[in-house]
């Protein structure tokens, strides 16, 4: 067995809202990080994976994003690859990279995920959600989410896709079956939001840091029933990389503290039946086998919480619970700093930001630093297994893309 590609160093910039910031000077600060923190210089990178969802829309800069970041300090000649997966483009963009890696085919590789959503018409920002679907049948969708949103009495809220992205009401039909199945409540939904405003306020690089208690969360206006605001993720601008390396790289630059790329797995959604398992259970199953651990092995996870209903799912789909459990879960405060197994310690998509590229790679930046012991106030203490869930887009009752990724030291 070949072995594992090992992260050498992490970067990113503070996700929010960046208005004068331009694509490029985000990507290129996230990378001057990551390469100072390996200890490499530029010309030790041998390929480059860039990740991005939304550029094309937002910005305008199609086909070229990557090589158009990195020739901004002069690094070229290298193959860059640009990798446009919705939510998952930046764990797609680590996914494609450790496999190079761990292949043998290079010995030092960057990995960028970078994204600018703000924009002064925000319909350019919600149409790159909206695109995130079978466009052809987008019609149809939107009606379908009017209606369960009507029926929910959320009229005054708007219509999907017009003042938020259609993606909350479909997070939001997904949170009513949920508490009709399984008893779920909306006080529990909240209590995800509290929990990772209460992590995401010991983060610096977080977009939001304020603390919010559930009933804060209950009492913000409503977006889509059941959700609140602050239980659905912010649009974002930002950047994080990493460095990834071979062992025979890493004993020759000298890694410290070696983070290794223990499983990453990638597939697409099918269809399937409603109780049959889906892409979470699946990637994460094959995950566990290939990592050689299992839920129980897990210190720290970064899960895709790009509502808080996703994240008690996330605890269920990756078998942190039984199913119908996951509300019981975060009320137990084991998600929480200090429990059994806390949950997006960065302040999670709801609070760190979801700009969107960038997040698969910002969750293991978060991951990497837990690993090596390397963050301050929201450190848990020996973390040596970590997990990050990452996923993106729509197709039928499943997400299009989604990765599930194991790091271990």
């Amino acid at each position: 067995m070949r072995s594992k590609a090992i992260v050498a160093g992490v970067g990113m910039t503070q996700f929010g809202k960046h208005l004068d910031t331009g694509l490029k000077a985000l990507g290129v600060s996230a990378v001057q990080a990551a390469v100072a923190d390996a200890g490499v210089a530029l010309g030790d990178l041998e390929a480059a994976y860039v990740g991005n969802a939304a550029a094309g829309l937002v910005t305008g800069q199609e086909s070229i994003r990557g090589q158009v970041i990195l020739r901004s300090i002069g690094l070229g000649r290298l193959p860059v690859v640009n990798v446009e997966n919705a939510c998952a483009s930046g764990s797609t963009a680590l996914n494609q990279a450790s496999a190079m890696v761990t292949a043998g085919l290079y010995d030092c590789v960057l990995v960028l995920g970078v994204e600018k959503l703000y924009h002064a018409d925000k319909q350019k920002s919600f149409a790159a959600f909206s695109g995130a679907v079978d466009v052809e049948a987008l019609q149809e969708i939107m009606e379908r989410l009017r209606a369960a949103t009507r029926s929910a009495g959320g009229e005054q809220s708007g219509a999907p896709g017009q003042k938020r992205s259609m993606f909350m009401d479909i997070y939001a039909a997904a949170a009513r079956a949920h508490m009709q199945r399984y008893g779920t409540t909306v006080e529990q939904f909240a209590a995800v939001s509290a929990k990772n405003s209460y992590h995401g306020s010991m983060n610096p690089r977080a977009q939001f840091r304020e603390v919010l208690s559930v009933a804060e969360v209950l009492a913000a206006p409503m977006i889509a029933p059941p959700l609140t605001r602050p239980m659905c993720s912010p649009i974002g601008d930002g950047a994080a990389a990493v460095v990834l390396v071979s062992e025979r790289k890493a004993r020759e630059i000298g890694v410290a503290k070696p983070v290794h790329v223990r499983a990453s797995v990638l597939r697409s959604g099918w269809d399937h039946g409603m109780d049959e398992p889906g892409t979470v259970e699946v990637c994460a199953q094959e995950a566990y086998e290939e990592a050689g651990v299992g839920p129980s092995d897990l210190d720290v996870v970064e899960c895709h919480d790009a509502s808080a209903p996703a994240e008690i799912m996330a605890y269920e789909s990756l078998g942190l619970c039984p199913k119908g459990d996951g509300g019981k879960l975060v009320e137990s405060g084991a998600t929480r700093l200090g429990g059994r197994i806390p949950v997006n310690t960065s302040g999670g998509l709801l609070r760190k930001g979801h700009p969107v590229g960038a997040t698969g790679v910002a969750q293991i930046v978060e991951l990497v630093e837990q690993l090596q012991g390397r963050v301050t106030d929201r450190q848990v203490a020996g973390a040596r297994i970590a997990l990050a869930h990452n996923g993106g887009g729509n197709i039928g009752t499943d997400a299009a893309a989604m990765s599930v990724t194991i790091l271990g030291v």
